[in-house]
């Protein structure tokens, strides 16, 4: 029987038992894709991810991501925790400190700064005002009012994601969605701290289909980062706060934009892995 090499992960945090785990199953090409989902379920972690050589010349590596239920085009803490995988087990990339990993969106670039990782947003797949029906049943999974939503938009980079911003990260700490009404958005929800706080921006994730609340989002925060700056809602560099409410303090996300003459603004994404108290 074939074995391979088997790694878990903790990304997004500096505590042995406080991130998102990670599921790395390296050199992974002699799976079937069948094989790939039944280990995923097995694992039972929100992702699995496999190794495996890029069939894209300026790529590193290629990756697919699985849930339990299915396969993601792409996802954040997948992105880190298998770029920081594939660096321990020896792996070399062409360019120094610039990783291009190839996955179901295409190309995303991973920043090594020392043992920090940092990726760039890949482009948006779906972008626009949500629809009044997506509206009104989002009001009615977070028991809000039509006017406590104050901005709204689709920001699906791969898992679907749409996100709403609310008055203030206080609104936004209260919720306590009613799972079946949300089923099946996966939802952003945003809202802004009081001036002087540690974070500008609270940040949750709701996954309707699933019935959970995700700790820490690295694809969420990603396009609400290109929403919230390229629509004038945030400054170009800011931090955001996120963790599930019973959480006395929050892991940390600096979004920043930078610019290459001739080029379009590309915007990375750095889990810092600092608390800030809530």
């Amino acid at each position: 029987m074939p074995t391979f090499q088997f790694t878990q992960v903790n990304v997004f945090s500096t505590d042995p038992l406080g991130g998102n785990p990670l599921a790395v199953v390296h050199a992974a090409e002699g799976l079937s894709e069948a094989q790939m989902a039944a280990l995923a379920r097995w694992t039972n972690l929100s992702e699995t991810t496999f190794l495996l050589p890029p069939t894209d010349p300026g790529a590193d590596y290629y990756v697919r991501i699985f849930t339990p239920v299915g396969e993601l085009p792409f996802a954040g803490h997948p992105t880190l925790g298998s770029c920081h995988a594939w660096l321990a087990a020896g792996g070399k990339p062409r360019k120094p400190s610039l990783v291009a990993q190839q996955c179901g969106v295409g190309l995303v670039l991973v920043r090594c700064d020392g043992p920090r990782l940092e990726f760039a947003a890949p482009p948006l797949r779906r972008t626009g005002a949500l629809e009044p029906d997506v509206l009104a049943k989002i009001a009615k999974a977070l028991a809000l009012l039509p006017s406590d939503i104050v901005h709204h938009q689709w920001v699906d980079n791969g898992p679907g994601w749409c996100a709403v911003m609310l008055r203030s990260a206080r609104q936004v700490l209260s919720l306590k969605p009613d799972w079946a009404s949300l089923d099946p958005l996966k939802l952003g929800v945003v809202g802004p701290h009081d001036a002087g706080h540690d974070a500008a921006f609270e940040v949750r994730a709701f996954i309707g289909g699933g019935g959970y609340e995700d700790p820490v989002t690295g694809s969420l925060n990603a396009s609400l980062a290109q929403w919230l700056i390229g629509a004038g809602l945030a400054k170009s560099s800011y931090v955001a706060a996120q963790a599930l409410p019973s959480s006395a303090r929050a892991a940390s996300t600096c979004a920043r934009t930078a610019k290459k003459s001739g080029s379009a603004a590309t915007l990375w994404t750095l889990f810092v892995g600092r608390s800030i108290s809530r």
